[in-house]
């Protein structure tokens, strides 16, 4: 099993007044050469957007998107028709495919919105641009792998156009569970919400990230309540 250790200390980091955000890899005028993507994961930005602002009408192509809110409200709105809120315990994905313009926007003029954006590059080029998003039940994740994402077009996720399956789980303090990798050769990205937990001798906390590959499971073990996101990624 090979790992690569990403302490929330060195992500990098950009406040702009209305958004403060943090980047697991490579973003905007932050560049590390040894952090710009792990596999197919290309972004994983932290951002925190403040009350009744957003990003303006903007393109994508060719790139699967996912957003996963942590607190408040975000609002999309796009050129092919997709539009919705979105609140905790839902994820947005949009296939950019040959090209789309959206832009996003904190749903509420007087709290803060935080989330999660992930980009991961597609399998194939060019499709036809999709919008979709999801409730899930916070309570399916207890102890246990919840899926948000999965190629796979039915089973009650969101689908997006990778062999890319996304995650969630929240573990009690003491309890230990394992991962095991659903498509050869991915390897995952596992990045801590809140908590501490370990993963072979990594020892992980809050907004701390462990990428594991070369491997077809491992285990978690939580040293305190602690909440997880993990991306499973074609490593090439």
């Amino acid at each position: 099993m090979k790992t690569v250790y990403h302490p929330a200390s060195e992500r990098g980091h950009a406040n702009h007044g209305w958004l403060d955000a943090h980047h697991s890899f490579s973003f905007a005028n932050w560049y590390d050469e040894k952090k710009v993507h792990f596999g197919m994961l290309r972004v994983l930005n932290d951002d925190t957007i403040a009350a009744g602002m957003g990003f303006g009408t903007h393109p994508h192509d060719n790139m699967e998107i996912v957003t996963i809110p942590l607190e408040g409200a975000l609002e999309h709105k796009d050129n092919i028709g997709g539009q919705g809120v979105i609140h905790k315990n839902e994820v947005q994905v949009m296939s950019a495919g040959s090209g789309v313009t959206h832009s996003e926007f904190n749903h509420s003029k007087t709290e803060p919105c935080s989330l999660f954006q992930l980009w991961v590059f597609p399998k194939e080029k060019n499709v036809s641009p999709r919008y979709d998003q999801k409730k899930f039940d916070p309570t399916d994740r207890k102890n246990k792998f919840q899926t948000l994402v999965s190629p796979e077009r039915d089973g009650g996720h969101l689908w997006l156009h990778q062999d890319t399956v996304f995650s969630r789980i929240d573990m009690d303090k003491d309890t230990s569970q394992q991962y095991k990798v659903r498509f050869n050769g991915n390897g995952v990205y596992v990045m801590v919400i809140s908590g501490n937990v370990r993963i072979g001798e990594a020892v992980m906390n809050k907004r701390d990230a462990l990428g594991v590959w070369e491997t077809g499971a491992f285990d978690i073990k939580a040293d305190t309540n602690a909440e997880l996101l993990l991306v499973e990624v074609p490593m090439n």
